[in-house]
């Protein structure tokens, strides 16, 4: 049975600085109820994503609406049909959308998308961050055989899942970067990198140098700043730097971005490609990936590496503890 109330993570307050709890209030409201064409969905497991930082500002260069203060969060929700008149939705379709950050939603049919519960073992990994990943290893940084790769930010939802991708790829060398010597020793043991780097453990151009004697080929850059400086001075002749993502930036909350000095007769004369991919240019390659995952995951060739907190009151502390760099993986919220 439906109960007649839900609770929503609505801002609070815009951000001055770097996530706090208080600049989200939880709210009970009046479960919402369908109208024709629309969608009632029971929630039950949303992700959280660096993005969610830079929405809670008043304004980015992000292509997505920024968060509206008193009014509820969004982002990539699964979630179970309830009641769909006038749709060809059934109640229990499992369902994917943007309304998360609430227990319950009402969607437009159009914008619910239908998901078929036997293609991962675990539907919550259709949450992953695998799209972004297949997307800059595949498509962006052209990972051949062979390679040695660089994958800034490795240590997140993205980057657990690009060195994995670029092994597959064939891969003869994956050099990672992040934040703490535990999370370096685990990248290496569990998740196929060769090597990382650290941050504040020395100049990151001097631990990349050391790491890749013989240059880099494909960089897969979440990060940017200092770490994409020093991956395009070790770039070999040929390389594809692809940028999917700007932490230095994102994360900073300072709302200044992290800018770079790019000399472009270096670039041309060792004829190195670079180039910004983003995902909402790239939707199509969701089912690729979504396929693909699922045999990895079946025959032990991928992980989903990620973090799970369990109910609505804990969604403020798992984006906190993501910009936090807390965790190793994706971060979800079990609704």
């Amino acid at each position: 049975m439906t109960p007649r109330t839900h609770r929503e993570v609505r801002l609070a307050a815009r951000p001055k600085g770097p996530v706090t709890d208080d600049l989200f209030e939880i709210v009970e409201v009046p479960v919402p109820e369908p109208g024709p064409g629309q969608v009632l969905v029971r929630n039950t497991v949303m992700g959280v994503a660096a993005v969610m930082r830079t929405l809670m500002d008043e304004a980015s260069v992000v292509p997505m609406p920024p968060y509206q203060v008193g009014e509820p969060l969004y982002g990539s929700v699964l979630g179970e049909v309830v009641a769909a008149p006038g749709t060809d939705f059934e109640p229990g379709d499992l369902v994917e959308h943007q309304l998360g950050w609430r227990e319950y939603a009402v969607v437009d049919a159009d914008r619910a998308h239908r998901l078929d519960p036997g293609l991962l073992p675990d539907p919550a990994a259709f949450l992953s961050q695998g799209p972004t990943a297949w997307m800059g290893v595949v498509h962006g940084a052209e990972v051949r055989p062979g390679d040695t790769v660089f994958v800034t930010g490795a240590a997140g939802g993205v980057g657990t899942l690009a060195g994995q991708i670029a092994r597959l790829r064939g891969a003869a060398r994956i050099i990672g970067s992040t934040g703490s010597p535990e999370k370096a020793d685990r990248l290496i043991k569990e998740f196929g990198y060769d090597a990382v780097v650290i941050r504040g453990a020395g100049p990151i151009a001097e631990q990349l140098r050391a790491a890749a004697p013989e240059g880099i080929d494909a960089v897969f850059d979440n990060v940017g700043g200092e770490q994409l400086q020093a991956a395009l001075a070790l770039a070999n002749r040929g390389a594809r730097i692809a940028i999917v993502g700007a932490l230095s930036s994102q994360l900073g909350g300072e709302g200044t971005p992290a800018t770079l000095e790019i000399d472009p007769l270096s670039l041309l004369s060792r004829s190195i490609t670079l180039r910004g991919v983003a995902l909402y240019d790239h939707l199509d390659l969701i089912p690729e990936w979504n396929q693909r995952f699922g045999e990895g995951l079946r025959d032990g060739t991928l992980t989903f590496p990620h973090a799970r907190l369990r109910g609505i009151g804990q969604a403020p502390r798992a984006l906190r503890e993501l910009t936090e760099g807390r965790h190793l993986g994706a971060v979800l919220v079990e609704l």
